[in-house]
C-alpha cells in the first residue's frame, strides 16, 4: 500500500512555528470540500492546507501553479492542478532550514512511521525540472537520496525504515512485522518492515539519484554510502536473477519472507521464497509495486524500469568519470534484461505481466507503476511500438482480468483493492502512452469527473457508485496526475492550454 498521511516524509528535529495541534490532520481534512469552488462545471474545491500548515514551501512550485492557472483552458483542470502539484510538499514533507540542523537536512529523510523507498522517488518525480532553480528543494531531494543510500546499503531487500538517528525520534513498533520471519535477519530499530521485496524500490532510488544529477549537475551525493548502496543493488540483481535450483538441484535462496502472522501481505509460498523460476536474464521479485504477491517471479514492467535506470546509472557514472567497473556492469545488465524481456515475455505481440522462465505467462496489468501501460512513461519503449500498442489495447479491455468498466468510471485496478475498483492512476499511465487526442481527453475527463467533488485523485474508484472510493487523498496519485498535466502542456498544449504553445515548467515559451 502506498503512503498515507501518517507515513509522510519528515525532515525535522525542532518544532515548527505553528503547533501541529493547530493544523488539521490532512487525511481528515481531505474528506470534505474546502475553499471557493472552481468556476468550471464541476465546481471543484480548493484543497490545499492553510499556508502556515503546509509542510514545505517552494517559490518555484508556486510560480508553476500560477502559470498553469493562467494557461489552462478548463478552470476545473486548473483547480485539479492547483491541488495536486504541490500536494506532496504541502502534506508529506517537514523541513526546517536552521543552521544547527544543517547536517541533518543533508542526510535525513523519513516518514512519521517509516520511510518507503519507492514512494519518495515517485512523489518527487514532477519536481525534478525545478531543482536547478530552487536550491532548498534541491537540498531536500539530496537529503532523500543520502538517507535512502544509507538504508539500501544496510538492507537492500527492505523497503520501509525507521526514522534516522538524527531525528531524535524513537523507532515505531510495527505490529504487522511481529511474527514475520525474514532472512537475512534485520534490526527493527533501523527497519520498520522488511516487507515484500520489490525491484521497483531499488529502481526508485536509482531514478531519484539520476534525476537529481540531471537537473543539478551536482554529483556530491555519490559518497561512500551511495556507492555501498549501488554495490548492494547489484548484489540483489545477481542473487535474484538466479534459477531456483542449480545444476545439481540444490535449492538457491538468498532472501525469504514468510508474511502471515499478522502481516498485511499473505504468506510468500515455498517457505518465503516465492514460486520457482528458471534463469532467463530477468530479475525475480516476490511482490509487485502494489505490495501484492507476484504470481510468477519475473515482473516485466519492473524489469523494464530496472533496464532503463541501469543505463541511466551507467551514463551518470561515465559523465562523472566514476566507478567505471560499475558502469560496465550496469550496461551489461541493462542490455541483458532488455533483451530477455523481448525474448521471454512477448508472445503474439503481447507482453506478459509476469513470467517464470518455464513458459508460464500471466497476461494482465496492475495500475501501480511500473506497469505495462506505463512502459513509455518508464522510457523502455516508444508509445507507437507495435507490441505496446497491441498490449495496451488488450489491457484496456476485458482481455485484462483487472480491467473493469461502469457508466461513470472504468480502468485498470488490481488485487490490492478488488476487481471492481479501478485506479485513476491507470488513466494517467494511459495518457502518457498515447498521442491520440481523443483517447487523452477521454481518460483526462474520466479522472476529473470522478473525484467525488473533492478535487483530489483517489487511490481507487468503484465502477458502481461514485461515492465508493478508497483514499480521499493519495499523494502519489496526485503527484502523478500533476506530472501528466505538465507533460501534456509540453507535448499536447493545444488540448489543454488556451494557446497552442508548448509550456515547460519555469517559463512561458
Amino acid at each position: 500500500m502506498k503512503i498515507g498521511f501518517k507515513k509522510s516524509v519528515l525532515i525535522a528535529t525542532t518544532l515548527s512555528t505553528i503547533s501541529e495541534a493547530q493544523c488539521p490532520d490532512y487525511t481528515s481534512y481531505s474528506q470534505s470540500p474546502h475553499g471557493t469552488p472552481s468556476t468550471g462545471v464541476l465546481g471543484l474545491p480548493f484543497m490545499r492546507p492553510a499556508p502556515a500548515c503546509r509542510t514545505f514551501n517552494s517559490t518555484a512550485v508556486e510560480a508553476i501553479i500560477e502559470d498553469m492557472k493562467s494557461l489552462l483552458k478548463d478552470p476545473d483542470l486548473a483547480r485539479l492542478f492547483e491541488n495536486t502539484f504541490p500536494n506532496t510538499l504541502d502534506t508529506t514533507v517537514k523541513y526546517f532550514n536552521q543552521s544547527e540542523n544543517l547536517a541533518f537536512i543533508i542526510t535525513g529523510l523519513m516518514h512519521y512511521s517509516a520511510q518507503w523507498l519507492r514512494d519518495t522517488a515517485n512523489q518527487f518525480a514532477h519536481y525534478h525540472s525545478l531543482l536547478a532553480v530552487d536550491p532548498q528543494l534541491a537540498t531536500l531531494v539530496k537529503a532523500v537520496i543520502n538517507n535512502e543510500a544509507r538504508y539500501v546499503a544496510q538492507y537492500p531487500y527492505c523497503g520501509a525504515f525507521q526514522p534516522p538517528p538524527e531525528s531524535r525520534l524513537a523507532p515505531t513498533h510495527n505490529d504487522w512485522a511481529d511474527g514475520v520471519t525474514v532472512n537475512p535477519p534485520v534490526n527493527n530499530q533501523t527497519v520498520f518492515e522488511c516487507k515484500k521485496y520489490e525491484i521497483d524500490s531499488l529502481c526508485g532510488f536509482l531514478k531519484l539519484s539520476r534525476s537529481y544529477y540531471e537537473s543539478t549537475n551536482d554529483s556530491s551525493f555519490m559518497n561512500a554510502n551511495w556507492r555501498a548502496a549501488i554495490d548492494q543493488i547489484f548484489r540483489v540483481i545477481n542473487e535474484q536473477s538466479q534459477a531456483t535450483f542449480d545444476e545439481n538441484f540444490n535449492f538457491v535462496s538468498f532472501y525469504n519472507w514468510t508474511g502471515g502472522n499478522g502481516a498485511l501481505s499473505p504468506m510468500v509460498p515455498n517457505a518465503g521464497n516465492g514460486e520457482p523460476k528458471a534463469y532467463t536474464g530477468l530479475v525475480g521479485t516476490h511482490h509487485r509495486p502494489s505490495d501484492d504477491l507476484s504470481v510468477f517471479a519475473f515482473l516485466t514492467p519492473a524489469n523494464a524500469m530496472l533496464s532503463v535506470e541501469l543505463q541511466h546509472l551507467a551514463d551518470m557514472l561515465d559523465n562523472t568519470s566514476q566507478l567505471r567497473n560499475i558502469s560496465q556492469q550496469a550496461k551489461v545488465w541493462s542490455t541483458r534484461i532488455h533483451d530477455a524481456i523481448w525474448k521471454t515475455t512477448v508472445v503474439n505481440n503481447i507482453f506478459a505481466y509476469e513470467t517464470n522462465g518455464f513458459g508460464g505467462r500471466y497476461v494482465m496489468d496492475d495500475a501501480n507503476v511500473p506497469s505495462l501501460l506505463s512502459l513509455p512513461y518508464l522510457g523502455f519503449l516508444d508509445k507507437n511500438q507495435s507490441a505496446y500498442v497491441a498490449t495496451r489495447k488488450l489491457l484496456l479491455s476485458r482481455g485484462n482480468p483487472y480491467f473493469a468498466a461502469g457508466k461513470m468510471f472504468n480502468g485498470v485496478g488490481g488485487p490490492h483493492v478488488d476487481p471492481w475498483h479501478p485506479w485513476p492512476m491507470s488513466h494517467i499511465s494511459a495518457i502518457f502512452g498515447t498521442d491520440d487526442d481523443q483517447e487523452i481527453l477521454k481518460s483526462l475527463y474520466t479522472i476529473a469527473n470522478n473525484t467525488n467533488g473533492l478535487g483530489l485523485i483517489h487511490e481507487s474508484q468503484s465502477i458502481y457508485k461514485g461515492s465508493d472510493f478508497t483514499r480521499s487523498w493519495f499523494a502519489w496519485a496526485n503527484s502523478y496526475f500533476a506530472e501528466m498535466i505538465l507533460d501534456l502542456a509540453d507535448r499536447k498544449p493545444g488540448l489543454i492550454l488556451k494557446q497552442n504553445k508548448s509550456y515547460k515548467p519555469g517559463s512561458k515559451n
